[in-house]
């Protein structure tokens, strides 16, 4: 169903800028050609942080500056997937934590670590923003790609299952995991930001395993379709939302080994100089490399995690 909905919104979205870059044109035919032109500058903050909830946006961090993130995501919220009273409603757990830093080598290329409690995951980034709205929409949308390299130093016991075959077992190759997208943004007007994000995931090694009900076999890699937005309801608040969509015939309808696709609403609230983004999402992990492939709990069942995120920028 999710899907049906996802692609009609592509193509809405897609159309929607076509229009708006037509009428654009129009309206250059009768604008003075000796007039200065302020609209050929860039849009300004399409979002207002370098990530939604569990997306990465389309922003990024400027140049000589760098960016130290906090994130935390804490237990389930609902009974039925072992949060409720007993549990604080998930504030007794954490599910993840991830320390970040990114760099600003220009206004368009930043790059960065990490470190996730989540597998124990150590992660280098790279974002470039190579194309810019502009205010005059002959550049109707904003283009960057990201991509990132995961690598987990956890015990081998710990990673896999017990009774799992492992060809070449002690390669340290088995235990990295790559992703990477590109992201298609549109500033609407100074309420409504959306984007879309083709993605691809690839892990290194897999456990082996088959869906019952269809035949499809677990895969290495993952292709992804990702849609999030930003609508602003206050001068400073805005209501922040992300879903991926993960093309896998091996998790339709797994009753063995559900799996979910990974879906994020949020409170953005704008304090001065800082914002904070107030969380909702069924993914246990905070980074591409563990909840693309890894996010198993049912929003209609309470699997629903708040989380929160502390970001501080410095100039270097």
């Amino acid at each position: 169903m999710v899907k049906k909905l996802l692609l009609p919104a592509a193509f809405i979205f897609a159309g929607a800028v076509s229009s708006l870059t037509a009428q654009d044109d129009l309206l250059a035919l009768v604008q003075d050609s000796t007039m200065p032109d302020p609209g050929k500058s860039p849009v300004y903050a399409t979002f207002k942080t370098t990530k939604i909830i569990n997306a990465q946006s389309i922003e990024t961090v400027k140049k000589r500056t760098m960016d130290f993130r906090i994130t935390h995501r804490f237990g389930n919220i609902g009974g039925e997937s072992g949060g409720g009273a007993h549990t604080m409603w998930g504030f007794d757990n954490s599910d993840d934590i991830r320390y970040s830093f990114d760099f600003g080598l220009t206004n368009k290329l930043q790059v960065g670590w990490g470190r996730s409690k989540q597998n124990e995951l150590l992660d280098a980034h790279v974002k470039w923003r190579f194309l810019e709205q502009t205010v005059n929409n002959k550049i109707p949308v904003s283009i960057c790609v990201y991509g990132d390299i995961g690598f987990t130093p956890q015990k081998e016991s710990n990673i896999y299952p017990s009774g799992v075959i492992i060809p070449n077992k002690g390669d340290i190759s088995h235990r990295i995991t790559y992703f990477s997208q590109v992201i298609i943004a549109r500033k609407f007007n100074d309420w409504i930001s959306i984007q879309l994000m083709p993605a691809y995931h690839h892990r290194n090694f897999i456990v082996e395993a088959t869906n019952s009900n269809n035949g499809a076999k677990e895969t290495n890699d993952l292709l992804v379709l990702g849609i999030g937005g930003r609508i602003k309801i206050t001068k400073r608040m805005a209501i922040i939302f992300d879903y991926y969509y993960i093309n896998s015939k091996f998790r339709q309808n797994n009753t063995t080994n559900p799996y979910e696709n990974p879906l994020g609403l949020g409170l953005e609230i704008e304090t001065g100089g800082h914002v904070f983004h107030l969380t909702f999402t069924n993914a246990a992990g905070i980074l591409e490399n563990n909840f693309i492939p890894n996010t198993r709990d049912r929003w209609a069942k309470g699997g629903i995690k708040f989380g929160f995120n502390i970001s501080r920028v410095f100039n270097l």
